[in-house]
């Protein structure tokens, strides 16, 4: 049986890796023990990130819908409620949309939410 040299694999591993660290500081960017390390920690880091975006949008668009619905005399709660009572199915980043670009449409909505209760 042949003998197998792994040098060609073992490089193009190493550099894998190193081509992900590209711009972390310190020994972190050229040395593969360090470089692995930072990455395990990096990717763990980023796929909590995006479960993290995920609850700032959602509290962001609570905010914006709330902060809409206050002058019309309604609060959020009762306004998300009222939707529920009445089947209107849109969803709180459509509810702040409306609320910031369309505010003539936000308050046709308020409106039949109040006049429903």
């Amino acid at each position: 049986m042949p003998r197998v040299k792994r040098g060609v694999m073992a490089h193009k591993k190493r550099e894998k890796i190193l081509k992900y660290v590209k711009g972390f500081k310190w020994g972190r960017k050229s040395k593969e023990r360090a470089a692995k390390e930072a990455l395990l920690h990096a990717w763990s880091h980023a796929f909590k990130g995006r479960k993290q975006k995920k609850r700032d949008f959602r509290g962001l668009w609570q905010i914006k819908i709330s902060a809409a619905t206050k002058p019309l005399g309604l609060s959020y709660s009762k306004f998300i409620g009222g939707l529920k009572k009445l089947n209107i199915e849109l969803d709180r980043k459509v509810l702040s949309d409306l609320a910031e670009n369309n505010l003539e449409i936000f308050t046709s909505i308020v409106s039949q939410v109040k006049s429903s209760n």
